[in-house]
């Protein structure tokens, strides 16, 4: 990462934190960003008296002008911008019928639009320099998890941009690729059923050479994919696909819908969540008699 210029958002702590104390170390010249300033600023100091380079935004990515300014303190500051981690995000658990539409909204400014914000941002100084990588933090809940609706959604959101941009911008020299990670941070220690997954051993650190990969040279060529580290485990996210077979009528009406699912299409059926579980229409199919 010498002579890069790297944005890391939410990098007050955990996940990010271990991210900006990573590329810093591999030579990178970091701009640490987070609402609570002063975990920046300890971050930053720390990265600094081991020689690095780092710079401190307290800027809210949920702001478009804000975002701007912390993509554009990373030019001023070292007079470009190489990299993005889009780190910065809020997650709560919820049962549907008690989610409150203030956190859903909150969560949302910070997890999709502080995403898109920060990232035009940064794809408009890495599109005129004709290089540049970004890397977006989704997380396997994307996939569907219970109690996490909304922070589902906003990871789903995340995915889904990440292909988009990929495709937008690979004729411009940026590639775009998101990672989902699981870590031992304060999002874990708010959640029970969490931490009996993700222990105290599985540190923010293990997670962080990924995202040094996907930003440097040596992932040249790797865009538009979603890759999950959990420390121990690594591998590439499937993306959403139309799934065969594919059944064709000049007209569809309920009889011949309600035909289909029972006839082919109910042995189709995808299990859902991060949990698998199985359609309760295909449950019973296979419940023997």
């Amino acid at each position: 990462m010498d002579g890069k210029a790297v944005v890391v958002t939410g990098a007050g702590r955990g996940l990010g934190a271990a991210f900006a104390e990573d590329l810093a170390g591999a030579g990178a010249a970091v701009v640490v960003n987070d609402v609570d300033r002063d975990a920046a600023e300890r971050v930053a100091a720390g990265i600094r008296a081991a020689g690095g380079a780092a710079v401190v935004s307290g800027h809210t990515v949920a702001d478009a002008e804000q975002a701007v300014e912390i993509v554009e303190l990373c030019a001023r500051e070292f007079g470009a911008v190489d990299g993005l981690v889009n780190n910065a995000g809020l997650n709560y658990e919820a049962l549907p019928w008690e989610d409150d539409p203030r956190r859903v909204r909150e969560l949302v400014e910070v997890n999709v639009l502080g995403v898109l914000y920060t990232g035009l941002a940064a794809i408009r100084r890495m599109r005129a320099a004709g290089r540049g990588a970004i890397v977006n933090i989704s997380s396997g809940a994307h996939l569907g998890q219970r109690t996490l609706g909304a922070y589902a959604a906003s990871k789903g959101a995340v995915a889904s941009l990440t292909a988009s941009w990929a495709l937008d911008l690979e004729e411009c020299g940026i590639r775009v690729n998101a990672v989902c990670p699981r870590a031992y941070t304060r999002m874990v220690w708010t959640s029970e059923r969490a931490m009996r997954t993700t222990g105290p051993d599985s540190t923010p650190e293990l997670i962080a050479p990924l995202v040094r990969f996907l930003l440097g040279d040596r992932s040249a060529g790797i865009t538009g994919q979603v890759v999950r580290c959990t420390g121990t485990e690594l591998h590439v996210v499937g993306q959403p696909h139309l799934k065969a077979p594919v059944l064709r009528r000049d007209e569809w009406d309920v009889e011949s819908v309600d035909r289909a699912f029972t006839e082919v299409l109910g042995g189709h059926l995808e299990p859902y969540g991060l949990e698998k579980r199985l359609p309760p229409r295909l449950r019973k199919w296979l419940t023997p008699a």
